[in-house]
């Protein structure tokens, strides 16, 4: 039995650090190629259709409507699509900032579908089939595209460019600390990973919004398919396979509102991580089957499986515990229990990534912002690990499950509020009890080490204390606070 735990904690301890790795070396390859776009102008101006995949978006369709109609394009060049799958008073609201643009001369209509098969692919295929435009632009509900965004991104395209990213910008990063931690978090992709992989020719992915395709790329790759929860991801990986190249524009922002309840960040993270599995187990084959090179395959397989990582790390920590009793009762695994400090080692690749990604998407960096943040980030993300392990896991075992929108507020400030928002949650999940559990199960731990004077995990067990008991309070606290409103 203790070969068995020292085996486990010891693989996972492993496969972390080799995610680790590869991390740092995005890292590096992101400093190595970065460079300041040029912006060309816009000498032609193609057939664009905008297209808005919405369900249930009563408080920010009118501001996503507004923004997307105020576009600095031609009007007879530009057509925009709702595609309105929702089944509230959503609706009228689009109906009646439709009326409102189309008196402005504004090409605008609502796309209904009889049945929501599906879900948000479904409702861009159904869309695509009736699009007009040589190129497809798509925002989610949350996101406030700038007047000059079509202006910035058409002019990236040469031929073979199938898809522009562009990065993602956060309207309400000062509502609170976990804004503050998604914004760090997401700020890394958008700046070290996708920048990283977009400038050595490695495989990228649209992220589902704020970019803009060509319409024949989407068709050529097969068009949406809605066999995972990630559709953005499993499209992006079937165009670069059909030799479609991709482009990601750093510097040029979409505004957008973060989550600001843990409940809703479990239900973007659920879909995002399961569907990354999903990706994974439907593409691998094809992606080791293909003419890229073995290093633009290793680098797509470590992109596509990279949310395992939590599997791993949910190993390693439950497995811990354990550990430190064996090191206690059997001294022969002192050897291999000092090898614990691969947790130390295999996370000084992600130090790195972190800092250059915080330098890059900070103003105003600085170490005490790094030295706030980042220890934050990483508890947070440890906290996590039982949820998102979960969504691997079914992603991998092909066990389906409905798209879940993440809900929005439409909250820019501190002094908007989220109380009384209709689309809440109801009810305390199972698995929430379970993370309050694994809270207390690590706070065994802080004490087991404290009395067994073995401190090489007592960090370790710290951040998981403190991330499930944070993940757990703030998962309840809405209901609480309902409760109390």
């Amino acid at each position: 039995m203790e070969w068995i735990v020292i085996f486990g904690y010891s693989f996972a301890l492993l496969i972390i650090s080799l995610f680790s790795l590869e991390q740092l070396y995005l890292a590096f390859l992101y400093r190595k190629g970065k460079k300041n776009h040029v912006h060309k102008p816009l000498h032609e101006f193609p057939l664009v259709t905008v297209q808005l995949p919405i369900y249930n978006e009563k408080y920010v369709i009118e501001r996503l409507i507004d923004c997307v109609c105020a576009l600095d394009y031609p009007k007879d060049k530009l057509e925009i699509q709702v595609l309105d799958d929702s089944t509230d008073e959503t609706s009228d609201l689009v109906v009646a900032k439709i009326a409102e643009w189309t008196e402005k001369g504004i090409n605008i209509r609502q796309v209904i579908r009889s049945e929501r098969i599906g879900f948000k692919a479904g409702a861009l295929q159904y869309g695509l089939q009736k699009a007009r435009g040589e190129y497809i632009a798509i925002f989610d509900a949350d996101f406030l595209p700038d007047s000059d965004f079509l202006l910035k991104t058409l002019p990236a395209f040469e031929e073979g460019t199938g898809m522009v990213q562009t990065r993602w910008g956060h309207i309400n990063q000062e509502y609170s600390i976990l804004t503050r931690m998604q914004a760090f978090g997401l700020n890394a992709h958008f700046t070290v990973e996708q920048g990283a992989r977009n400038s050595s020719g490695k495989f990228m992915n649209f992220n589902g919004t704020a970019g803009i395709w060509r319409k024949t790329c989407i068709e050529e790759a097969g068009g949406w398919q809605h066999d995972t929860l990630t559709e953005d991801l499993d499209l992006s990986y079937r165009a670069q396979l059909k030799g479609w190249k991709f482009q990601y524009l750093e510097d040029v922002t979409s505004p957008a509102e973060l989550p600001v309840l843990v409940t809703a960040i479990k239900s973007q993270q659920y879909r995002w991580n399961k569907g990354a599995a999903e990706t994974a187990r439907k593409n691998c084959v094809s992606i080791l089957k293909s003419s890229q090179s073995f290093q633009v395959k290793l680098h797509a397989l470590l992109h596509l499986f990279n949310s395992s990582v939590f599997l791993f790390l949910l190993l390693a920590a439950v497995l811990s515990i354990p550990v430190l009793f064996v090191k206690s009762t059997q001294p022969v695994f002192e050897i291999i229990f000092n090898l614990g400090g691969v947790f130390i080692v295999g996370f000084v690749g992600m130090t790195i990534f972190y800092w250059v990604s915080a330098r890059a998407a900070t103003p105003h960096f600085s170490l005490k912002y790094y030295l706030i943040h980042f220890p934050l980030f990483l508890t947070f993300s440890m906290g996590m690990a039982l949820h998102n392990a979960i969504a691997v896991t079914e992603g991998y075992l092909g066990i389906k499950s409905p798209f879940i929108r993440t809900p929005k507020f439409n909250i820019r400030s501190k002094k908007d509020s989220w109380k009384g928002n209709s689309y809440l949650t109801k009810g305390i999940a199972p698995l929430t009890i379970m993370e309050g559990l694994l809270a207390l199960y690590f706070v065994f731990g802080v004490v087991t080490g404290i009395q067994i004077q073995n401190f090489g995990l007592l960090l370790f067990h710290t951040m998981l204390a403190l991330g499930f008991g944070a993940v757990f309070f703030l998962s309840i606290k809405p209901f609480n606070d309902a409760k109390a409103g």
